[in-house]
């Protein structure tokens, strides 16, 4: 994604801390800066404990910042308050990762798929019908899904369900934390094409939160890598094999092939994540990286562009 693409979404040096007991203070987002173009997918990828889903939950504003900016479209949404920022939400909407926790199971589809046009009050009782059938062949279902339940669908529609549902205000940015994670493999990959194929249409930019490096190399522009609450790398989505960041390339050599060819290694990421409570100083991966020097443990790298559209945050690539 070139960056004459307008930018529609910035996240300025974002810090997002929570006090914990004896008077801590758990850093989960440790001055993140990314740009989200028009029309573009970012993915991010990253361990469990990286910050991946408290970074989304800031965007959402469900939690608020420490310090730092998030600005759609040149406004800073950390300043809004009260209706100004329930207004904003329509703008930015998130599938969640387990379809069957996300909705009310009580409720019909229709009345699910229409809830969020009732709450800004966009529609009209009478056409709720008829607006439910439109978002089902949205995404692919049949227009009499709309008087079922949640509990008479599979995993797959449920999760279609869920993607009509945060398209049905028509925002310009969807976030997707983890939304395919729960599914069997073979509707993940109907899952995507469907949101690929919306995505084309609308002119959407997406979000797209992920631990399957594969999938979101398939999916993504681009690819931020996150590591104890910091981006070490970000690069385009079809060069993860490009990779420079000694992080991101552990990643990739963790992974098991489907088809293993002879000679491939595959070698997992040895060594204890350090305590979010406890940072060492310098690189906050130097505790885990076989080629740390010195200055690794003593000076924090900041991310700098290797070349246009790749960045990372390493001491090593300097020398």
């Amino acid at each position: 994604m070139s960056a004459d693409k307008e930018t529609i979404l910035t996240i300025e040096h974002v810090v997002k801390q929570f006090p914990v007991s004896n008077g801590c203070l758990l850093t989960a987002c440790n001055d993140v800066s990314l740009s989200l173009y028009q029309g573009e997918t970012l993915g991010i990828v990253g361990e469990s404990g990286c910050g991946k889903s408290t970074l989304v939950k800031l965007i959402m504003q469900l939690h608020a910042t420490t310090s730092g900016a998030i600005c759609f479209q040149g406004e800073d949404l950390t300043k809004l308050k009260g209706e100004r920022m329930r207004q904003s939400r329509r703008h930015i909407q998130m599938v969640f990762q387990d379809p069957s926790q996300a909705f009310n199971p009580k409720m019909k589809i229709k009345n699910i798929l229409c809830e969020p046009l009732r709450n800004f009050n966009l529609i009209k009782d009478r056409d709720t019908g008829k607006k439910a059938e439109e978002l089902l062949r949205m995404v692919e279902l049949p227009e009499d899904f709309a008087d079922r339940y949640p509990s008479n669908m599979s995993g797959g529609q449920r999760q279609r369900i869920g993607i009509a549902r945060a398209l049905a205000l028509e925002p310009e940015i969807l976030v997707c934390d983890e939304a395919t994670s729960a599914l069997d493999v073979s509707v993940q990959k109907k899952i995507i094409e469907l949101l690929v194929r919306i995505q084309r249409e609308k002119n959407l930019s997406m979000i797209f939160i992920c631990h399957d490096l594969a999938l979101v190399s398939q999916i993504s522009h681009r690819i931020a890598v996150m590591y104890l609450g910091n981006i070490v790398e970000v690069l385009a989505g079809d060069m993860l094999n490009e990779a420079k960041h000694p992080y991101t390339k552990a990643l990739l050599q963790a992974v098991f092939p489907v088809t293993k060819k002879e000679g491939t290694v595959v070698r997992p990421l040895e060594g204890e994540i350090p305590s979010p409570l406890d940072l060492p100083p310098g690189c906050p991966f130097q505790s885990r990286c076989p080629e740390s020097i010195a200055k690794c443990r003593q000076e924090k790298p900041v991310l700098e562009e290797l070349w246009p559209g790749h960045s990372a945050a390493c001491h090593l690539l300097k020398r």
